[in-house]
């Protein structure tokens, strides 16, 4: 069995990623040390490393992040993330959302803002409450410190539902450290969740 070292440097989401799956997947390979350069792309390889039932140690030179993820040959592989919620939990029929804005509808903003609330007061009071969250662009910011809709995101949280941030778009408009619930995710994790089996429902 082999060590293989992926280097990630300079590589936007989900690249760090998919190399890292490609890599560790090849047969023959017993570990692999992933290099990435931003902090975004180090969450995302170690919450996918996780998930999989794989080891991650974690360890930083010439300014970048060297995370090595070795095989865990007697454990399952795991399908949490870090706070307990399923990644990809069994199908219910309740149906994913896919949230790309904070606000709702073509207009006036403020009616939409008002309008979004109201949404996810009706989201909460669901049975089953949605599968997932799936928050993208503008649509993180109802994830973060003074998000109109935080109660809500609370209770379904609470409930069951999976609430995934991009990372990305967390780095973008600045507001990874206000995110306040849920998790921290990347367009592979995402698109997994919209090329599974659940009815998406898109909020844009």
């Amino acid at each position: 069995m082999s060590h293989k070292t992926v280097d990630c440097r300079g590589l936007a989401c989900p690249q760090p990623v998919i190399n890292t799956k490609k890599a560790i997947e090849e047969p023959g390979v017993a570990s692999v040390t992933t290099i990435v350069d931003n902090d975004v792309a180090r969450q995302n390889v170690t919450l996918f490393a996780r998930n999989a039932g794989y080891t991650v140690t974690e360890k930083q030179a010439d300014g970048a992040f060297h995370l090595t993820i070795d095989r865990q040959e007697s454990a399952p592989a795991r399908e949490t993330v870090p706070d307990g919620k399923p990644v990809t939990p069994a199908v219910t029929g309740a149906p994913v959302y896919f949230i790309t804005t904070n606000s709702l509808g073509q207009g006036s903003p403020d009616l939409g803002h008002v309008l979004m609330k109201s949404l996810f007061t009706t989201l909460a009071a669901m049975d089953p409450p949605p599968a997932a969250l799936l928050f993208l662009n503008t649509g993180v910011f109802l994830t973060c410190d003074g998000s109109p809709v935080l109660e809500q995101l609370e209770k379904l949280h609470a409930a069951g539902t999976a609430v995934l941030s991009c990372g990305t778009c967390l780095e973008y408009y600045k507001l990874k450290d206000k995110l306040q619930l849920g998790n921290i995710s990347n367009m592979f994790d995402i698109n997994n969740w919209l090329y599974g089996p659940y009815k998406t429902i898109t909020i844009a």
